[in-house]
C-alpha cells in the first residue's frame, strides 16, 4: 500500500509548498497530493482554498498576490513537478478553469514523472489522463447504491481513468471488494487518527492501494 503525503507533509512548513514535497520525501513518503488552481495571470497554482487569506478568490488573485495574500511564496505545478523526481504525484484539479494551465504542466513532465490526476469535477479528467503515461482517478465522498452505480462509474479501459479516491468515513471493506470487482483500484483520503491508519493497513491485504494521508508519519515503515 502506498503512502501519500496530503498537500506535502505540512506538519512544520505550509501545505501544497516546495518546502512541504520536500519534507513529504524526507519523511519517506512514495508521494505526494497537490491542490491546483488557475490564478489571474494563467498560472497553474499549487493551493487548496477557493478563498484566499483576506478574503478574495484564488482566481482573482495573480501568482505574487497570491503569495502575498498567503504569507508564504506559492509555487506553480510545473516548479512543483520539477523537483518531484521519484515520487507519485496524485495532482488533484479543482476546477475547470485549471485544466489548461494545469494539462501543460503535466504534459511537460509526463515522460519522467509518476502522475495520476485526480478530481471531484469527474469530466476533468479523462482529458488529462489521455496525456501519455497519465493515469486518472475519481474523487468520492457518497457512496453508490449498490454494486452497479459503482459499475456505471468504470469509464472504458482506454480511457486510463481506473482508480477511486474515497473519502475514509464512507469507504469500507465491502467498498472496496465492490470496486475490485468492476476493476477499479481504490485509493482513501481523510484518514486521521492513529487507529484509522492501522485499519487502512489492514486493508491493504484486501486490495487497498494507497492512502492520502497528513500523517504520513503513521503509516511509513509498516
Amino acid at each position: 500500500m502506498l503512502a501519500l503525503s496530503h498537500r506535502g507533509h505540512h506538519l512544520s512548513c505550509p501545505e501544497n509548498t516546495l518546502a512541504a514535497v520536500a519534507a513529504a520525501r524526507a519523511a519517506g513518503a512514495d508521494g505526494v497530493e497537490v491542490d491546483v488552481r488557475r490564478s489571474a495571470d494563467g498560472r497553474a497554482v499549487l493551493f487548496h482554498d477557493r478563498i484566499a487569506p483576506g478574503g478574495r478568490p484564488v482566481a482573482e488573485l495573480t501568482r505574487d498576490e497570491l503569495a502575498t495574500a498567503a504569507g508564504y511564496p506559492v509555487p506553480t505545478l510545473d516548479e512543483a513537478l520539477r523537483q518531484g523526481e521519484g515520487l507519485l504525484w496524485n495532482v488533484e484539479i479543482k476546477t475547470p478553469a485549471a485544466l489548461a494551465a494545469a494539462g501543460e504542466a503535466i504534459g511537460d513532465f509526463a515522460a519522467s514523472r509518476t502522475i495520476l490526476v485526480s478530481s471531484f469535477w469527474h469530466s476533468l479528467v479523462p482529458p488529462l489522463a489521455a496525456l501519455p503515461g497519465v493515469e486518472g482517478g475519481l474523487i468520492l465522498a457518497s457512496r453508490p447504491l449498490d454494486g452497479n452505480g459503482l459499475a456505471a462509474l468504470a469509464p472504458p479501459p482506454a480511457a486510463r481513468v481506473r482508480t477511486v479516491v474515497w473519502y475514509y468515513e464512507i469507504f469500507d471493506e465491502e467498498l472496496l471488494a465492490q470496486s475490485t470487482a468492476v476493476g477499479l483500484r481504490s485509493w482513501v483520503f481523510g484518514v486521521a487518527t492513529a487507529a484509522e491508519h492501522r485499519r487502512c493497513s489492514e486493508l491493504a491485504a484486501a486490495g487497498l492501494a494507497a492512502v492520502i494521508t497528513d500523517r504520513v508519519d503513521l503509516l511509513v515503515g509498516r
